[in-house]
């Protein structure tokens, strides 16, 4: 049977984190069951483009609910795609970014400027160990300005201080290998509500161990191979 990774202590709680990230797609060889579902059965989302000028960038906070589907009686696929409802937005003081498009026209046989309706960014699927992240953390990376949320867990990050970013294309996964990123938490998903979904899959033992530690067990977890 195979062993799980090394436990590492979890981080210290904090809307600012400094994680080690890697990158993952749904045609790698391990992930070719799951085909490009996330762990609660709705779809994996890539996550918009970097935005790397802060003049295309204006301040929201993310609001209401990010799930999509209900666990009771059964997990219904969680997806972000456009026919579904989405969270709402409002103006703040902190939180995520959105870009505004430009685009350019010429009037009077001068060229302008005109800006667009700023849109929400597009979030991507992130893979962590809900005991750390639960289900439903929604971060930026402060290095791209790109927003992800956590839905999905897997084997090698049980017990890891690791975020793995869903990309649409091993191409992109390449690229970005490893990287140790400053991330900025917008929201906090719900311990309790991961251990009810978690509880009820612990034929296997990387769930087993987020299980333990979401119950305050870092001991067990940590004595689990």
């Amino acid at each position: 049977m195979r062993a799980l990774p090394a436990y590492e202590p979890p981080l210290v709680k904090s809307n600012f984190q400094t994680v080690r990230t890697t990158a993952y797609t749904h045609t790698e060889s391990d992930h070719l069951q799951f085909t490009d579902h996330n762990a609660l059965g709705g779809q994996l989302q890539a996550a918009g483009p970097p935005i790397h000028r802060a003049e295309n960038t204006r301040l929201l906070e993310i609001t209401g609910d990010y799930r999509v589907a209900s666990y009771t009686p059964a997990p219904q696929p969680f997806s972000m795609n456009d026919d579904e409802p989405k969270p709402t937005v409002r103006k703040a003081t902190r939180a995520t970014t959105t870009t505004t498009t430009r685009t350019v026209k010429v009037v009077r046989g001068k060229r302008v400027v005109v800006k667009s309706n700023p849109q929400p960014p597009k979030i991507g699927s992130a893979a962590a160990d809900w005991s750390r992240w639960p289900v439903g953390t929604t971060f930026r990376l402060l290095s791209t300005g790109q927003i992800y949320r956590v839905d999905d867990y897997g084997w090698a990050l049980a017990g890891r201080n690791t975020i793995d970013l869903y990309m649409a294309t091993q191409a992109e996964m390449n690229a970005w290998g490893a990287r140790e990123e400053p991330i900025q938490v917008l929201k906090w998903g719900d311990s309790e509500e991961s251990l009810r979904f978690l509880e009820r899959h612990q034929d296997y033992k990387h769930i087993r161990r987020m299980v333990l530690e979401l119950r305050g067990n870092e001991d067990g977890a940590a004595q689990l191979h």
